[in-house]
This record gives structure tokens, C-alpha cells and sequence, in this order.
């Protein structure tokens, strides 16, 4: 019996942790302390570098968002469209292990039966039992690191160049419009 309330609560335990690891996604905002979100560093007056980093492991939504904060900057410094010069993308996972374990111990149960006619004091053998389960951590960061150059009027039509309101407009976060 004391198995299966083990059992009922790692399922618990294994739909919270798969839950909150949904709820982690990446958000759009300026880094934090820790260096999480966007920022960017004017190299020339019409060269940035870019960067957006989070936790998790989606690249493809970190590339999103550094692609969309090289289209804000390029606007706000009234550019039409920019070109991706260097890119870059750097991963970093680190796992903690999970485990389980089993144990079964013997020991001995004091018991003190007393009536009106006195008391009766006598040893039991009594067994314990444990489960435990450790789920183990994933923790991943994600940072892209986009080198842009703007410019303005016609946009080339070389690879990695891109319109910067058409990349705002299609990669602006859904709580942004």
C-alpha cells in the first residue's frame, strides 16, 4: 500500500516537472543581469552586433528573436533593410543525473499494552520500505550572436538580407501588437 502512494506522488512529481519545462520558452525582453534576452553594440554606424540569449535549448526561436531585434534596431535607426555578415550560435547544456532507489530495513516495534490490571511491555519485529526517484535537471542556454549591416533603399538580393519592417511584422511577439 505504501508503494503505491510512492508511485501516485513521482507521477505527480514527473507531470509538474514536464509542465513547468513547457511553461520555460524564451522570452522577448532586454537582458537581464545574467545576460538573458537581446542587446546590441554599435560597431559602425551602420553595423551592429546583435545578441539574444535563453534558457532552454529552441534555436531556432533564439535565431527568431535575434533576427527580430536586429529589425528593431535597424528601423529605430531609420534603415530599411539589413544583412546578416556573421552569425553565430552557441549552445550550452549541463546535466544533473536522475537516479532511483529501493530499501527495505528490519527492526524492532516497542509496544506498552496497558489494562487495569497493569501493563505488558513487548517487542515486535516490524519491516520498512522506500522508493525514492531523482528526475535528474536539464539545464541548456541558447545565444545567437548576429553581426548586421543596414542600409537603405532597394534591398540586394543577396543571401542573408533581409527587410526589417516584414521581419518585424512577422516575427513581433503576439502580446507586442
Amino acid at each position: 500500500m505504501m508503494i503505491k502512494a510512492y508511485m501516485k506522488l513521482s507521477l505527480v512529481l514527473v507531470m509538474i516537472t514536464v509542465v513547468s519545462a513547457c511553461a520555460s520558452s524564451p522570452t522577448y525582453r532586454e537582458a537581464d543581469g545574467r545576460g538573458f534576452g537581446y542587446s546590441e553594440r554599435k560597431i559602425a554606424d551602420d553595423h551592429y552586433r546583435v545578441h539574444f540569449k535563453s534558457r532552454g535549448d529552441n534555436t531556432s526561436l533564439a535565431m527568431d528573436y535575434a533576427l527580430l531585434r536586429a529589425s528593431e534596431v535597424t528601423l529605430a535607426q531609420e534603415y530599411d533593410w539589413f544583412r546578416v555578415v556573421n552569425r553565430e550560435t552557441f549552445v550550452n547544456r549541463e546535466r544533473v543525473s536522475s537516479g532511483t532507489s529501493f530499501g527495505a530495513g528490519a527492526g524492532y516495534e516497542t509496544i506498552r499494552d496497558c489494562t487495569p490490571l497493569g501493563c505488558r511491555v513487548y517487542r515486535r519485529p516490524v519491516r520498512h520500505y522506500n522508493i525514492g526517484m531523482s528526475l535528474g535537471d536539464s539545464r541548456s542556454e541558447v545565444e545567437v550572436v548576429l553581426e548586421v549591416r543596414m542600409g537603405r533603399g532597394m534591398r540586394p538580393e543577396q543571401e542573408q538580407t533581409f527587410d526589417a519592417r516584414e521581419v518585424y511584422e512577422n516575427l513581433k511577439p503576439e502580446s507586442s501588437s
